[in-house]
């Protein structure tokens, strides 16, 4: 099955793919953070939406 773009949220909820529009959307609105802002946590943890989140909120 193709994945539909048109989809908000993620297909695997557990990463986080910077470049994909779609997820960046979800997850920007999901921990209230703008895009450069989860860019810099994807950078400093990398793309498990767990560690992202923890980084976040730390």
């Amino acid at each position: 099955m193709a994945d539909d773009k048109t989809l908000r949220g993620p297909r695997d909820s557990s990463r986080i793919a910077m470049g994909e529009d779609y997820e960046v959307a979800y997850w920007t609105d999901k921990f209230g953070v703008s895009r450069e802002r989860l860019q810099a946590a994807v950078d400093a943890v990398g793309n498990s939406a767990g560690a992202v989140e923890h980084y976040l909120r730390s």
